[in-house]
């Protein structure tokens, strides 16, 4: 039986190419996404654990929110000869290190990372554990001199003499007098590097703060005791004291969410990949088996048990899932180089050389491509072992051609009840989270009983979808058409391959649509500004440029933004951290608030605060209602709750509970913030044109400000959603190359088991020509009614998916039916292109040797 196996194996290999590609394609994606992360996650851990001092001191931050205020928490430098003194300390350094800057050239252009990576400029101390070494100049000494890195140097073609403009805490020229170089992984990061009098001074603002202070522990000191010292000098309320191997974690953990995006992306594909796979391989196993009818009842006839027949078949899914998924690990360790290299690109300098494939990998891509494979052939190895000893004396195949489907319509009817009734449930939920869950439900469902129920479908809808085929092609369509309906389960598996996609892709435009109008509808609501004046990363600015815009012709009112992190106590105890707004007085004249209680005086007053009415009511807040409040840096007040908002469920700006307050709050409980945004009306007698020019030229000198009206503010949410949609769009292209594969395979196999009645077609007058749109119509029929049955399923799903926006205030509902019809044309495209090579095989048979065949 094991050679009768290895035999059949090696005979069929060609038909079982296809199907190792969807394993292929499964785990090089696995094993990419694996490799690339371990192997970032090891640069960064030794680039973390070589640089980070034995002890760091810095200040404390109990709000865990990142949103950036623009001011730097600082502690006194002086702290650094205190720590100097404690038992264990070699020796102390003070730290600056400031990343909310921008550096510019003579031509006003800026010199930092567009990969998202952050600018830093920090104090010039060279210690064992610099992450640069001065390779070429001097170090900087006064105001006026720089170092740069060496990447960004090369990157933004800056020599030594040059003269950059940094924008900081204050605007200030340095001249670049030499060129620091990395010796460890380059982060992408752009450095600047001064002596620390100027660092502390025009960074800061103060010659006399630090971000943190770097202790280095004495010869034969440990971390740990040292860390104790420390804190019980300074203490632990009002700094952070961490060791090295703490301070890494840290930092590690800061990566990990970055590492995340990428991992969990291209598992996305991976999942994708093997979901779309198994339908591939359970259609090639179950054709191959029906076209061994005689020979697997022969070997039942010789004496082989049922046993030892599924066993057979099982092996030879063994074999496939060990060559697919070995082609598999070198795809993927390919794919992770290309990332490196894409990486390094983008400025993150990882080398290949410490590519990191630990023993998870390989085991993990073993497990993905064998544990797939050997699934999808199971339910065709149990149909194999069924195949009796009499039919090697027949010419019946066990396809299942003639069996009823009831079992399928039970099964199928039970499961997506339950899945429309999660839906329904999930359409009908008025808390986000429960409707989240039953959406995720719902969608499982619906797409199981969808692929069981799939060849019920077949023949109403392809009687529907090919009906017109007699009419316009005669005889040849009509064929087409009765061999698309021939074998409802093969066609509803072929299908199912492009119908996963599809619905994916149905789903996620009808959301990213009702997103983008959504909104629109918002942004024309709340919007009443001529312009918004962002960094275009939305990081604060300086007051520099609040003061130019303040100043520019033609500007009239200018309303300030500031963001601050906040924790509220509310009255029903808990304790939640957000984001909250502060605003200049004149709210009213560039945004439109919609108030159920109070108004934009009471919201806006001294010791007041603005709440969103749903999340009040959750809370048990009323207006008059006290509230604790927590700001950075410890600094806590009470303020009285003075107006509820409606604003659909977002709190207007995006941040839970909707809280802002006027400006003097947050001047007063977070000094040395920076304005995030500055709305502008233009001046009686300046038009929106003008007054556009104008600001342009004022703003020039600071490339990362951005000036936009209501339409530019709308193009930048269709941007960012559309980054998400591009994303599912990548996933449909996976799913419709294994769908091509999965259709070329079945056609491949089909024409093979059809060569005895194509090689009578042909004796009777059947034409090449003919022959070749049979087969090619044949496939644009099964590709378009997977098309139908994915954009239908995904349609009921972005209908649900809107329904959970809805109860975020994104209520507006979109379909994009361009979209969708294009994807119709395109699956009826990706027929003809699947039907090509079986097509021209087919047409290429010798007559009387395929009328011989058996």
């Amino acid at each position: 039986m094991l050679k009768a196996t290895l035999r059949s194996f090696l005979a069929h290999k060609g038909r079982l190419l296809l199907s190792a590609l969807a394993v292929v394609l499964s785990v090089a994606f696995v094993a990419g996404s694996l490799i690339f992360s371990d192997t970032v996650t090891g640069t960064f851990n030794r680039l973390f654990a070589s640089t980070a001092a034995d002890v760091t001191v810095s200040p404390k931050n109990q709000l865990k929110s990142r949103v950036a205020t623009g001011a730097t928490p600082t502690l006194p430098a002086s702290l650094a000869d205190r720590l100097a003194k404690v038992d264990g300390v070699a020796a102390t350094h003070v730290d600056v290190n400031v990343e909310n800057l921008t550096i510019v050239d003579r031509e006003d252009k800026s010199i930092g990372p567009t990969s998202g990576a952050p600018t830093i400029a920090t104090n010039w101390q060279v210690t064992k554990r610099s992450p640069v070494k001065l390779t070429s100049g001097h170090a900087p000494h006064g105001g006026d001199e720089a170092l740069l890195d060496a990447d960004t140097a090369q990157r933004k073609h800056v020599a030594i003499g040059d003269t950059l403009t940094v924008q900081a805490q204050r605007t200030f020229p340095v001249k670049i007098v030499g060129i620091a170089t990395f010796t460890t992984t380059n982060p992408g990061a752009a450095l600047l590097f001064l002596d620390t009098p100027t660092a502390q001074t025009n960074l800061l603002g103060d010659p006399d703060a630090a971000t943190s202070i770097a202790v280095d522990a004495a010869p034969g000191v440990a971390d740990a005791p040292l860390k104790q010292r420390i804190a019980a000098q300074v203490g632990t309320g009002t700094y952070d004291v961490k060791t090295a191997d703490e301070q890494a974690k840290d930092a590690a953990a800061q990566l990990g969410g970055f590492l995340d995006v990428i991992k969990y992306v291209m598992l996305g594909f991976a999942g994708i990949a093997v979901l779309v796979g198994v339908f591939l391989i359970v259609n090639t196993f179950s054709m191959l088996i029906a076209q061994r009818t005689r020979e697997l009842g022969l070997l039942r006839a010789l004496g082989a048990d049922r046993r030892q027949v599924r066993r057979s078949v099982l092996t030879e899914a063994l074999l496939l899932g060990l060559v697919g998924s070995t082609l598999g690990l070198a795809a993927g360790i390919g794919l992770a180089l290309g990332l490196i290299r894409l990486m390094s690109a983008f400025g993150m300098n990882l080398k290949s050389t410490e590519m990191a494939i630990g023993w998870p990998t390989p085991v993990t891509s073993y497990v993905v491509g064998v544990g797939v494979t050997f699934v999808a052939a199971y339910l065709p190895a149990r149909r194999a072992a069924g195949v009796s000893p009499m039919a090697a004396l027949s010419d019946a195949e066990v396809a299942g051609v003639g069996r009823p489907l009831r079992t399928r319509a039970l099964v199928g009817s039970v499961v997506g009840v339950a899945g429309g009734a999660a839906l329904a449930g999930c359409a009908a939920a008025s808390k986000t989270s429960t409707a989240a869950s039953l959406l995720g439900l719902g969608v499982v469902l619906t797409l199981i009983a969808t692929v069981i129920a799939g060849p019920l479908l077949v023949r109403p809808v392809i009687r529907v979808l090919g009906g017109a085929f007699p009419a316009l092609f005669g005889p040849v369509g009509l064929m087409s058409q009765r061999n698309a309906l021939r074998n409802p389960r093969r066609t509803g598996a072929t299908a199912a391959a492009l119908m996963v996609g599809l619905a994916l892709v149905g789903g996620m435009s009808v959301a990213s649509a009702s997103m983008s109008k959504s909104f629109d509808h918002q942004i024309d609501k709340t919007l009443g500004s001529d312009f918004v004046i962002q960094n275009s990363n939305f990081v604060p600015f300086t007051a520099e440029i609040t003061d130019k815009v303040r100043t520019t012709r033609g500007a009239g009112l200018v309303v300030r933004q500031r963001f601050t992190p906040v924790a509220v106590r509310l009255p029903d105890g808990k304790r939640v951290e957000t984001t909250a707004a502060g605003y200049d007085p004149r709210l009213d004249d560039v945004a439109h608030v919609t108030y159920t209680q109070g108004d934009t005086a009471a919201a806006l007053g001294a010791g007041r605060l603005a709440m969103d009415a749903k999340f009040a009511r959750e809370h048990g807040v009323r207006v008059g209602t006290t509230i604790p409040v927590e700001f950075p840096a410890e600094r806590k007040t009470e303020l009285t709750v003075g107006a509820l908002t409606d604003q659909g469920g977002s709190g207007g700006f995006g941040m839970q509970g909707g809280l802002f307050f006027g400006f003097g709050t947050i001047e007063k409980y977070v000094p040395g913030g920076q304005d995030s945004a500055l709305y502008v009306n233009a001046a009686p007698g300046t038009s929106p044109d003008q007054l556009r020019a104008d600001l342009e030229q004022t703003l020039k000198p600071y490339p990362q400000v951005q000036v936009r009206d209501q339409a530019d503010y709308k193009k930048l949410v269709h941007d960012q959603i559309a980054v998400l949609l591009y994303l599912v769009y990548a996933l449909l292209g996976l799913a419709i190359v294994i769908a091509v594969l999965g259709v070329v395979n079945t056609l491949a196999l089909s024409v093979v088991e059809r060569t005895r009645e194509i090689g009578l077609l042909r004796a009777i007058g059947l034409a090449r020509r003919q022959l070749r749109r049979m087969i090619r119509l044949e496939s644009v029929v099964i590709a378009v009614f997977g098309a139908v049955l994915g954009l239908a399923l995904g349609l009921v799903w972005g209908l649900c998916v809107q329904r959970v926006l809805a109860l975020q205030g994104m209520k507006s509902l979109a379909v994009p039916w361009t979209t969708i019809v294009a994807v119709v044309v395109g699956s009826a495209v990706v027929g003809i292109v699947a039907a090509l090579l079986p097509a021209l095989r087919a047409s290429r048979m010798n007559v009387l040797a395929a009328i011989a065949h058996e």
